[in-house]
């Protein structure tokens, strides 16, 4: 894939903010997530900590849960980064902010599974391009972390147009093992430590298909072909199962890592028989794929991605930019779904990104135009609690449950509507953005603000 760039927040307001944050981190709940957490986060721990809120009652709006629940004139109750309670209009708001929803929608903070925000950020220049180490076609031990620049305005446009609060990060596409991946919380920070999102595991960003091979076999070396691919895949995995750790070696680190069940698989694939193929590959050296991204021609497989409890992080109507690319149809989100997969909606660009919720919408609406009718409260799912259980996430966030992270949007709109805007986003229930407040609108130091705003005439 041609790579997309993300946009971050400014430096100034980083540091302003970071000087009244507060302490502690989210606990955890009840998971429906079979990944494992990351056993460590050494030695790049995460420093992130919560800015400050306050406790806030949103009341009148209709609740999407995110988990598939709907109510009708809902109240969301937020307090001390958590939420509190979600219910109808017999929950008590005493002690809260109160914040009228009337005619408005509630849900979950919006998730991108799949971004290169920070490491293909804006500015779109050469010496920002950190995102590919195109250099081998295996090298699980480059971590994408270590190109974030969190200065890029596009995690403040996914903020305040798209309701982003959670993103993770991936290596670029060129290689078969891309490296590391990482999961932000999507704040204002100087360092990428400060966006970490605590305890959340690494995935390994891997790739099928044409990108290994057109970079690789452009070079004239191995993998120039779709069995060259394999073939180097299956030598990788094969050498790493007998590293002892004795002499320290990052690449198998990681995949080691991977094999023992702390690192999780996003693997970057279109095909449905180069997917099959993966899923047995995975079986012979014993790992799990959770995700995989792109998958257009998932839909030919929905069974077999059920079974395996695969997600499917994929665009809405993507097709036709190269040839493994032509099968993509708009309905396969429909399908899957109606397969009982699991289905992420993903950006991989810094436009998308800032609409997920719209790119969620189209797809349902391709399955209601071939008679697959998907209730709107399981489309959201789509962009929140599917993608936190594919990164690992889900006993903190994805969802509006007790005791999550109160990482919440607001919308001025049916969430599904081409009209619907953020109106307010809190994460871990500080209010970081609100359209009707200038000084809640966070921009980076390389925009200009909104129209009117700033000294420029």
């Amino acid at each position: 894939m041609t790579m997309r760039y993300r946009s971050t927040i400014a430096i100034g307001g980083a540091i302003a903010l970071a000087a009244c944050s507060t302490g502690g981190t989210s606990g955890e709940v009840k998971s429906a997530s079979s990944a494992a957490p990351a056993k460590t986060e050494a030695p790049y721990p995460s420093t992130y900590k919560p800015y400050p809120g306050a406790p806030t009652a949103l009341v009148g709006a209709t609740v999407y849960d995110g988990a598939g629940g709907k109510i009708e004139r809902g109240v969301v109750l937020l307090r001390d980064g958590k939420v509190v309670a979600v219910g109808d209009a017999s929950l008590s708001t005493e002690g809260y902010t109160r914040i009228d929803g009337t005619g408005k929608f509630v849900t979950p903070g919006v998730i991108d599974i799949h971004s290169h925000l920070g490491d293909y950020p804006s500015p779109g220049v050469d010496a920002h391009s950190d995102g590919n180490e195109a250099t081998d076609p295996t090298t699980p031990e480059v971590w994408a972390e270590h190109s974030v620049w969190p200065q890029d305005p596009g995690f403040t446009r996914a903020l305040a147009n798209g309701g982003v609060t959670s993103l993770q990060i991936l290596p670029g596409s060129a290689n078969l093992s891309g490296g590391r991946t990482v999961t932000l919380k999507n704040v204002p920070s100087r360092t990428v430590q400060g966006m970490k999102f605590p305890g959340a595991p690494h995935g390994l960003k891997m790739a099928c298909g044409e990108n290994p091979k057109r970079v690789y076999g452009g070079k004239g070396r191995m993998p120039s072909t779709r069995m060259g691919n394999f073939a180097v895949n299956r030598q990788t995995w094969a050498d790493a199962k007998d590293y002892d750790g004795k002499k320290r070696d990052l690449a198998k680190e990681t995949l080691k890592g991977v094999l023992d069940g702390e690192i999780l698989v996003h693997n970057h694939c279109y095909r449905a028989d180069e997917m099959a193929l993966v899923l047995d590959m995975a079986k012979e050296f014993g790992y799990k794929v959770t995700a995989f991204h792109h998958a257009v021609e998932g839909y030919k497989i929905g069974d077999l991605l059920r079974e395996n409890d695969v997600c499917s992080a994929i665009w809405a109507d993507w097709y036709g930019f190269k040839m493994e690319s032509y099968d993509g149809i708009p309905e396969n989100g429909a399908l899957l779904y109606q397969a009982g997969a699991c289905v992420v909606i993903h950006s991989d660009d810094d436009n998308g990104i800032q609409r997920l919720n719209q790119e969620a919408a189209k797809a349902q609406a391709a399955g209601k135009r071939a008679g697959i009718a998907i209730p709107d409260a399981e489309v959201v799912r789509w962009f929140t609690l599917n993608a936190a259980k594919a990164m690992g996430i889900d006993r903190q966030t994805g969802s509006l449950e007790p005791g999550k992270m109160a990482d919440v949007v607001l919308w001025n709109a049916n969430p599904l509507s081409v009209y619907a805007r953020p109106e307010k986003v809190w994460v871990d229930g500080a209010l970081l953005f609100d359209a009707n407040d200038p000084k809640r609108r966070p921009v980076s130091d390389f925009e200009l603000g909104q129209p009117g705003e700033g000294d420029v005439k």
